[in-house]
């Protein structure tokens, strides 16, 4: 595979993302980047730095680890093409448990740093 067939492919998945893709689904793709690039920093500080306060870096990362499962369940019930799937549940609602969850989540969190 040549390198302009490689620039190719990814043009085209750009283009087909930027049109294809509702501008709720870009903005909660946005967040699990951002999830994910977090969950990085910290994993790559915990090997370079080391785990002095190990409490403390669990809870970073298993808040990244969790808050990532929470947003793809998000964008996988708000997701137009997956209406067959949750057909009770309106993004509205998906939104709502969305938050519910992180609030535990983010209870657990702190409850576990000490």
């Amino acid at each position: 595979m040549s390198s302009e067939s490689l620039v190719t492919v990814i043009r085209r998945l750009v283009d087909e993302y930027s049109l294809r893709t509702p501008q709720r689904l870009k903005l909660v793709d946005a967040y699990l980047v951002y999830v994910m690039l977090t969950g990085i920093i910290q994993f790559a500080y915990c090997a370079l730095v080391g785990t002095f306060p190990f409490n403390s870096f669990l809870s970073g990362f298993i808040s990244c680890v969790g808050s990532f499962v929470l947003a793809v369940c998000l964008r996988m019930q708000t997701n137009p093409q997956n209406k067959g799937q949750f057909r009770n549940i309106s993004p509205e609602r998906a939104f709502a448990d969305f938050i519910f969850a992180h609030v535990v989540l983010h209870l657990i969190v702190i409850n576990f740093i000490g």
